[in-house]
């Protein structure tokens, strides 16, 4: 895959995607394999994610899939639903106006199947149950979070207000 077939009918504005970089990332999969992802970064972040991932393939953390959300239309919806690591989406937050930081390549969804977003009845994908004795799930004192929090990043499995359990984002520095 080339970054620009990765890219390809994105909505985001030049200046956004001109920030993005592909990367290929290994991983263990669901059936005990490594196997070869790619991923859309901010070109910024793209060496502390290959990092990231490094920790994360040592570990033996499993990893349904990683592939660009561009494959699924640009629908986090069914990216998500097919369990999909993915980062760059230009799109808005869950069930608002503002733009979502994955718009900008700083974040990164890890098995939304195992690791749902919920906030009260809402839970995307839908079904998906947060059960930390299962398969791919994130832990808060895990090997995954560690490896993101070391470095600044920020889990949505922290939150007060709502869990997103498969995000991880890292905020602008400004200043």
């Amino acid at each position: 895959m080339t970054l620009e077939q990765a890219l390809a009918n994105s909505s985001a504005p030049p200046d956004i995607l001109r920030r993005q970089a592909l990367i290929e990332l290994s991983y263990w999969n669901f059936d005990g394999k490594v196997q070869k992802g790619f991923l859309v970064v901010d070109k910024e972040l793209a060496n502390e994610i290959r990092e990231i991932f490094e920790e994360i393939l040592e570990s033996r953390f499993p990893i349904f899939q990683i592939t660009p959300v561009s494959v699924f239309d640009w629908s986090d919806d069914a990216s998500m639903e097919a369990n999909n690591c993915s980062a760059f989406n230009y799109r808005v937050k869950v069930g608002k106006t503002a733009l979502s930081i994955h718009s900008y390549g700083r974040a990164i969804d890890i098995n939304p199947i195992q690791n749902p977003y919920i906030n009260g009845d809402l839970v995307l994908p839908s079904g998906a149950v947060y059960d930390e004795t299962v398969f791919g799930t994130l832990l808060a004192n895990g090997s995954v979070v560690a490896a993101f929090e070391s470095r600044g990043w920020i889990w949505g499995g922290r939150w007060n207000i709502l869990k997103d359990f498969h995000h991880f984002e890292k905020p602008l520095e400004l200043g």
